[in-house]
């Protein structure tokens, strides 16, 4: 019984640790979530704040694949240089799936997105 119980406490431990790092690593960071369908986002338009971002993709059926580009308003979004590289997706989204991005600081400012795996429109992140 006392090995049983030290057994526990080990794993207590070790889980508590684990949590503590984990919001350490992530402190200040926040997760957008875009979801796709067939050649849309479900999120149409987007306000946050000033900030540290992590994008999370979700593919609904969309497409066999999908991913996300992120361009500050006003820039060539069809131009691979304006790309907010740290926004792609570090995997495409297969079907069912869902794929996140590097961390990706955002200032004030106008942004659009979209999906050029999945033609979608573009989208407006506002940026407050």
């Amino acid at each position: 019984m006392k090995k049983v119980i030290s057994i526990l406490v080990i794993a207590l431990a070790f889980v508590l640790n684990s949590n503590a790092q984990d919001k350490m690593t992530d402190k200040g960071v926040k997760t957008i979530s875009l979801e796709q369908t067939k050649g849309e986002f479900v999120q149409k338009a987007l306000t946050v704040s000033e900030g540290t971002y992590v994008f999370e993709v979700s593919n609904n059926h969309a497409a066999k694949e999908v991913g996300l580009v992120l361009v500050q308003k006003g820039k060539d979004a069809s131009k691979a240089e304006n790309h907010i590289k740290t926004a792609y997706v570090t995997a495409v989204a297969k079907d069912g799936e869902t794929q996140k991005s590097n961390a990706t600081t955002l200032a004030k400012g106008e942004y659009v997105y979209f999906c050029p795996l999945n033609p979608t429109p573009q989208y407006t992140l506002t940026v407050e």
